[in-house]
């Protein structure tokens, strides 16, 4: 059974190639909510590529159970196909056919009428920039062009979720902004995706929720901006000061690294010379307190502030903190 606003159930998902043979995914459980990105992220080998196809009905599981739009993929691959659509990787085109003849013969597979298709391929041709090359043959699209055809073939029997493998890669920074620009609007739509990207950037701008996986399980799953709060280093402020010459010359970085390292909350604090009498100084730790505590400890060092934002790290950072820099 479904559970309401919830579109994907993965439930103590298993899958294991060969008998003997170590499992490629080490039963995972996890949602994907109705109209929302979901990323799915993990170094090579990690068994995102297998939940991606178990979920798609590809990849037969041997314990667990998915259900797609409350479908089961095992029991009901049919009506879970009807639901999905999926953009791969590499090109799967007709090169040989052209534009218009791609998306309608998709939409003739899954019933639809000879007017409707073409009506629908028009239609999505126009959205996606190529209307004017509807005629043409896909071999001489352009690769943007070509994921852009991708898409719109994906959409041509209006699916309720949309798989896309690392829909950008070796892309020009105009389609790859296009993509995303698209994707958005696809969630804005009602469309719900599921991404898989060694894109850190693509995935932190787009997706809503996150997981990570890796040797099989799922070792995180949050919002972008939860994520980085499980970097030990991802939670403070920096600050950039800069104070008067003084008559003695004297290093103050010490003296700076005392002063605010003293403060309540803070955990750690880095001070570095940042020349022309400015400093950077880095606060690890929390507190709703530390913005007003480290701003009264700046006067009380006789400094002007210039520049406060909060620590950040990126997504980037995160993935390799959990999964280590080991080359798979």
């Amino acid at each position: 059974m479904s559970v309401a606003g919830e579109i994907v159930q993965v439930s103590g998902l298993r899958k294991r190639y060969r008998a003997e043979g170590p499992e490629a995914v080490a039963g995972i459980d996890f949602t994907v909510r109705e109209g929302e990105i979901f990323g799915l992220l993990g170094p090579n080998g990690a068994g995102k590529t297998t939940t991606i196809g178990v979920m798609t009905t590809r990849v037969k599981p041997t314990g667990g159970t998915v259900l797609v739009d409350g479908h089961d993929v095992t029991r009901e691959p049919v009506e879970v196909k009807r639901r999905i659509a999926v953009v791969p990787q590499l090109s799967n085109l007709d090169r040989s056919l052209s534009a218009i003849e791609n998306l309608t013969f998709h939409a003739a597979y899954f019933g639809a009428g000879r007017r409707e298709r073409r009506e629908r391929a028009l239609e999505l041709l126009d959205r996606f920039g190529l209307r004017e090359r509807a005629k043409d043959q896909v071999g001489r699209y352009s690769g943007g062009m070509a994921q852009r055809l991708m898409i719109a073939r994906a959409l041509m029997h209006q699916p309720r979720i949309l798989f896309l493998d690392e829909p950008t890669t070796g892309l020009d920074p105009q389609s790859r902004l296009f993509l995303w620009e698209t994707m958005l609007d696809l969630r804005t739509r009602g469309t719900t995706l599921v991404l898989t990207t060694h894109d850190m950037a693509e995935a932190d701008r787009l997706c809503d929720r996150i997981a990570i996986v890796d040797h099989g399980s799922i070792i995180a799953l949050d919002t972008p901006r939860g994520l980085r709060t499980l970097l030990p280093a991802a939670r403070g402020l920096e600050l950039l000061v800069e104070g008067a010459e003084t008559a003695v010359a004297v290093d103050r970085t010490a003296e700076l690294t005392d002063v605010f390292g003293g403060l309540p909350g803070v955990e750690k604090a880095d001070v570095a010379d940042a020349g022309d009498e400015r400093w950077r100084i880095r606060l690890y730790g929390e507190g709703d307190d530390l913005p007003a505590a480290a701003l009264a400890a700046t006067g009380r060092a006789g400094l002007a502030l210039i520049e406060l934002r909060r620590l950040e790290g990126s997504l980037e950072e995160v993935f390799v903190h959990l999964t280590g820099r080991d080359m798979r």
